[in-house]
């Protein structure tokens, strides 16, 4: 058999929806379903041969890896009914079909941010199906396109296989002030650029993919509000993982080499990390079974503005994670000897204040969801904006305060090598000792633990994310804007003021 007789046979494979033995169940059954995937990953310049075996990569499979586990130590969090596939699912495939179902994915996301301390990975997928869901069942209702079986048909296979689904929003977009089809280079937006009888060819990259090497699908979406000029980049598609003309190029992230520096203290939170990387797409043939949208330009706002509704609630995870700061911050005042002092107990109070500000907004969101004409639970949009936005701002204040307790060692600690050096080791154990009865190792760990979450690798999840995740703060500004209602909450005012009675019963004066 020929080398191209060999890439046809495998594209076919991949194309086929490959069916395993049986569908993945436990975290370690995950790490497996990842390996001999023959990725094109570079990481510093290098291919990667297995990512899973890469110590720089694999704390970030972990922490999907936990979604796994906790749908089997807690499934009434993190499974759901699915009338797709007719059982209980993971929640993160699921399509929500009540509030509740909605209100439990929030649930969920805080847990499994207490739990990894850092990004897991799937909230973009689930809210990438949610939103399509609804599209694609209105835009075949307007053209009487087949986008919606198609999508359900993806979605039973992906409940079935219990698959990992990534979603790739973010086009490079080149020159901010033109629209894609007036970009100099057509390709910094994936766009179709052949449509044949039996599929599309798609063109284009993607950037700060979260969690796409750790993903089975990638479900690629525009990014924006287009025009009829942009019908080329009205396009969303499913493409396998292991699709070689996927290129990825991953994404560097604050004092993430000490991973490979052997130890674990100076790593701060050894066991999980994020992942970020840029998806290359190199004339990538997709069937028509797996595109979900060809062209419908009028389709993509009302997509963007639904999965970003979704998305920007989803941000409660922060919330998990900002449990594990305060944690962080009131042991290391504990250890250094000054739990009760006042003004310590005022900032984890301060802290706690922040953090249930950022769940309340996003967990009313959830509540006030309501059914679309697909079926599904679309959650409140002006809510969820609000609650992005204060996640723009105060996971950086709780790590203001959290390094505020911490004090200056969270930056200035001797390295681990240091610690375990027979000249130095001993000194360090003599001078950073906090109060009686806490082993100093202990009290460097909880350090790691803030300087990781605020100034190190998980920082890029908790603060930089917590930024431009799912928009910047100027998008979650616009999308408030329009949903302030300014005229009947003028016409309130009008009527207790009594102006809009005046109005009826007296002429104005000349």
């Amino acid at each position: 058999m020929t080398t191209t007789e060999l890439m046809i046979e495998d594209l076919a494979r991949l194309w086929s929806k490959p069916r395993r033995p049986t569908p993945i169940q436990t975290g370690e059954d995950y790490r497996q379903s990842l390996r001999g995937r023959n990725l094109r990953v570079y990481l510093f310049g290098e291919r990667i041969e297995e990512p899973v075996d890469h110590p720089l990569i694999r704390p970030s499979i972990n922490a999907v890896a936990a979604t796994y586990d906790l749908a089997i130590e807690q499934p009434e969090l993190a499974t759901a009914w699915s009338s797709i596939a007719g059982r209980r699912v993971n929640r993160f495939l699921q399509i929500a079909e009540s509030v509740d179902d909605v209100v439990a994915q929030n649930k969920m996301q805080r847990r499994l941010g207490q739990l990894t301390g850092t990004c897991f990975q799937r909230c973009v997928g689930m809210d990438a199906f949610n939103a399509l869901y609804s599209i694609t069942y209105e835009c075949d209702q307007a053209h009487g396109t087949t986008y919606h079986q198609r999508l359900r048909e993806f979605i039973r296979y992906c409940q079935e296989e219990n698959l990992v689904i990534g979603g790739a929003m973010t086009d490079p977009k080149g020159d901010r002030s033109k629209g894609p089809s007036e970009q100099e280079d057509p390709d910094l937006f994936v766009r179709v650029v052949e449509r044949r009888d039996d599929g599309i060819v798609i063109r284009g990259a993607k950037m700060h993919q979260t969690g796409c090497l750790n993903s089975h699908w990638i479900v690629v979406m525009p990014t924006m509000r287009l025009r009829p000029a942009d019908r080329d980049y009205a396009v969303v598609a499913a493409i396998p993982v292991g699709h070689p003309g996927l290129t990825f190029i991953y994404g560097r992230q604050s004092c993430d080499t000490r991973a490979l520096e052997g130890g674990e203290i100076d790593q701060g939170n050894a066991q999980f990390s994020g992942q970020e990387a840029m998806i290359i797409i190199e004339d990538v043939f997709v069937p028509w079974e797996f595109v979900f949208l060809d062209g419908e330009t009028e389709w993509a706002a009302p997509l963007v503005e639904r999965f970003t509704a979704f998305h920007r609630r989803s941000y409660v995870c922060k919330t998990g994670l900002g449990d594990v700061l305060i944690g962080a911050a009131a042991q290391i005042a504990d250890y250094n000897g000054v739990p009760n002092v006042s003004h310590i107990r005022d900032k984890l109070v301060e802290m706690a204040h922040l953090n249930e500000t950022i769940y309340g907004a996003g967990i009313a969101s959830s509540y006030e969801s309501k059914p679309t004409a697909a079926g599904n639970f679309q959650n409140d949009d002006l809510l969820a904006n609000v609650c992005k936005h204060n996640v723009t701002r105060f996971p950086y204040e709780l790590a203001r305060l959290a390094q505020d307790i911490a004090g200056g060692l969270v930056a200035t600690l001797p390295s681990e090598r240091d610690f375990d050096n027979p000249d130095t080791g001993p000194l360090l154990r003599k001078f950073l000792r906090g109060r009686e009865g806490v082993a100093v190792e202990d009290r460097v760990r909880i350090l790691r633990l803030i300087e990781n979450m605020t100034l190190g690798r998980n920082a890029v999840g908790y603060l930089t994310e917590s930024m431009h995740g799912a928009g910047s703060p100027q998008a979650q500004r616009i999308q408030i804007q329009r949903s302030l209602n300014l005229e009947e909450k003028k016409a309130m005012a009008r009527r207790l003021a009594g102006i809009d009675q005046r109005r009826d019963t007296t002429a104005e004066p000349a």
